[in-house]
């Protein structure tokens, strides 16, 4: 097996400094969003955004994490995964711009279970996905709003987020 790092720290900083900058242009500012990370990486991922669109901004933005593990329709295929705890922000989601966040978009089926959760805990005046890897592949038609690296892979590779929060560096890799 091979592993080459595709993004070091610089650039996994550049990539959400960029993104956190498109979002705000989107937006017209950081009124009225919520930033939902997809366990686990995805919630680490929203913190960081968030923290860079309070310094960008001058505005908090709340944070929350979603779990979409009971929304997959994988399950018979792993059927070990365990849930996460969801935590929506107080003010909840409904009249808000969300910013679905996760680590790496492949096949597009977590984001497909994301939009399915968050039908049942509100209603969102919009729902935006921003996405630190693109891979390509979709099996749905999914398509991320903000984009840290397209990343073209093959579908026997597998690619890997580390943060420092949790793996102690910032690096995106390719395994083949």
């Amino acid at each position: 097996m091979s592993t080459r790092t595709v993004l070091n720290e610089a650039d996994v900083a550049r990539a959400l400094t960029r993104i956190a900058h498109e979002i705000l242009e989107s937006n017209r500012g950081a009124d009225g969003l919520v930033l939902l990370g997809i366990p686990t990486r995805g919630v680490t991922l929203a913190h960081r955004l968030a923290a860079l669109l309070r310094e960008f901004s001058g505005t908090d933005v709340e944070v929350g994490a979603l779990d979409v593990t009971m929304y997959r329709d994988d399950l018979h295929r792993q059927p070990t995964r365990a849930p996460q705890p969801t935590s929506i922000p107080a003010s909840g989601l409904e009249g808000a711009t969300v910013v679905l966040i996760d680590d790496v978009l492949f096949s597009g089926r977590t984001i497909g279970a994301a939009l399915d959760a968050i039908k049942d805990i509100g209603r969102p005046d919009a729902v935006r996905l921003a996405i630190l890897v693109d891979r390509g592949h979709r099996e749905l038609p999914i398509r991320p709003d903000f984009i840290g690296k397209n990343l073209p892979s093959a579908r026997t590779e597998h690619v890997t987020v580390r943060l420092r929060e949790m793996d102690g560096v910032d690096e995106v890799a390719i395994e083949s």
